[in-house]
Order: structure tokens, then sequence, then C-alpha cells
């Protein structure tokens, strides 16, 4: 079946869209392919999809009609054929050639870009029974490559599959505060609650003339070895991007006000070292 006569199957069409025919942006600013927010929309993306490629835009056909019914103003929808040049996760191997329905931006003049032999990074979803087709995870789904995104989305992937990966984290455990024997000195412990059950904690030593510093663990001891998590690191979106923002009241079961008072300062001197998650 050639890719027009796949574009004519509005059942099949439907299938290989974007999730809620959202379009997937392809113009990002390469510029800021290392800030936060970049790291933090890759990551989501790179632990979501079960297959990422970095691929090259081999043919594009438009879609038109009923089969591009949910396009947003500004955009057009397309059948994509990709070389594959690489794939950067995914437990089964691909045909050398795949296709992926995608929505593209419009550029400022109203006119669609050049797609043939543009290489890009894809985030995608097999097709049931139809290996040499994928699914888009969503918008902004495929990306224009550049060296930056490609060592980002695959630094990103090794981490998830480290033994020591990080696992979600799903809330706060207990956390409590003990002072010091000197006024101004202190140390709170809070735990992590994770998806697989694997220990996280944070700690936060406060001392009258060097202010307070923090750590992470990944078990069940605190030594003098942990430190805060590198920035644009799968721990750091872990923690970034999972702690609530505040400390639950249930965490501080059996604690004195004052003390409680110093384990929620605490707390939020980690959120604010952190950074936001955006």
């Amino acid at each position: 079946m050639t890719p027009y006569a796949i574009l004519l199957s509005t059942a099949l069409v439907s299938a290989f869209a974007p999730t809620n025919a959202q379009p997937a942006q392809m113009v990002a600013d390469q510029s800021t392919a290392t800030s936060a927010n970049a790291f933090v929309a890759t990551a989501q993306r790179t632990l979501a999809a079960p297959i990422i490629i970095d691929g090259a835009i081999n043919s594009a056909v438009r879609i038109r009609g009923a089969e591009a019914a949910g396009l947003e103003p500004g955009f057009e929808r397309f059948y994509v054929t990709v070389d594959v040049l690489a794939l950067i996760k995914g437990q089964a191997g691909l045909p050398p050639q795949v296709g992926y329905v995608v929505d593209v931006p419009l550029d400022q003049n109203g006119r669609t870009p050049r797609l043939k032999k543009l290489r890009v990074l894809a985030f995608a979803r097999p097709v049931s029974g139809r290996p040499a087709q994928l699914q888009l995870i969503g918008p902004h789904a495929q990306q224009p490559w550049s060296p930056a995104l490609d060592a980002m989305i695959r630094k990103i992937a090794k981490e998830a599959v480290a033994p020591e990966a990080p696992p979600q984290i799903t809330g706060v455990g207990n956390a409590f505060h003990v002072p010091g024997t000197i006024p101004g000195e202190g140390e709170t412990q809070i735990f992590v609650n994770t998806s697989s059950g694997a220990p996280i904690s944070l700690s936060v030593l406060t001392r009258p003339n060097t202010g307070k510093h923090w750590a992470v663990a990944l078990g069940d001891i605190v030594d003098d070895a942990a430190k805060p998590p590198p920035r644009d690191s799968l721990l750091w979106y872990r923690l970034a991007c999972g702690l609530p923002r505040h400390l639950p009241g249930s965490s501080l079961s059996g604690q004195n006000p004052a003390n409680a008072d110093a384990a929620r300062e605490d707390y939020q001197f980690v959120l604010d070292a952190l950074g936001p998650c955006n």
C-alpha cells in the first residue's frame, strides 16, 4: 500500500494521528536546548515514549479533508515516511523506513516548511500489527534534530534503565526535625514515597555560621557522601517534578509546632534549591 493510499483511509489516519489530534511542533528554539524547561519537556517525552528514533524525512504528503479533522489553525497535517538512522529507544528493531502522521506549523509567511530530508527526533509508540507504522505520543513529539537534543535524550534514556535509576515519586512520607545543641542548629529528614518502594530521603542540615545544606540519598542510610542531585539529571527531574509543592501535614504527625515549622521551612528550602518544574 502506498503512502497516498493510506491517506485515503480515514480509519488508518485516525490510528496513526498524533494523540488528541494535537500538533507535533517541529520548530524548536535550539538555543534553549540545555535549559531547565527544555530538559523537563525532553525528560517527559523520553520516559513516556516506547520508541524514539533519529531519522530523516524521505517524503511528506499533505492530508486534507476529513482526514485532517481536528487540525489547529496555522498547521498542516502530513503523512511522512522517515528513513531510520538510529533507534535511540525501543526493545524491538524497526524497519529501515517508517511512517506516521504529524501536524506541522506554518512559517511566519503562512507557508509549510520544507520537510523532505529534514532530520528529526520522533517520540512514538508502535501501531499493533503494522511494524512500519508509528504514532507520535502527543504534541511536540517530533523535534528537529540537534546534537544537544540528541545527547540529552540519550543521557536520559541511559539513566532511566540503569540499575540505580531513581523511581517515580508518589508522595512524601514521614518528616521530622531535630534541633541541635546550640541555637540555630538542627537537622531535618524527609522520607519520600516512590512507585517501586525504593527509599529516597532528603536531609537538610542547618548550622549557625554556614547556613543550610541539603542532600538526597537513594537508600536507607544518609552518609557523608550524599549531596544534591546534579541539575538536568534524572534524579533532579524526579525530585523537581515529583515532590508536592507543600509538605503534607500528615508527614509531621507527632512533631511539636516549632519542629514542624522548621521542617516545613527546610522542605521549602529544598524546593527552592531544585527550582521549578516548568
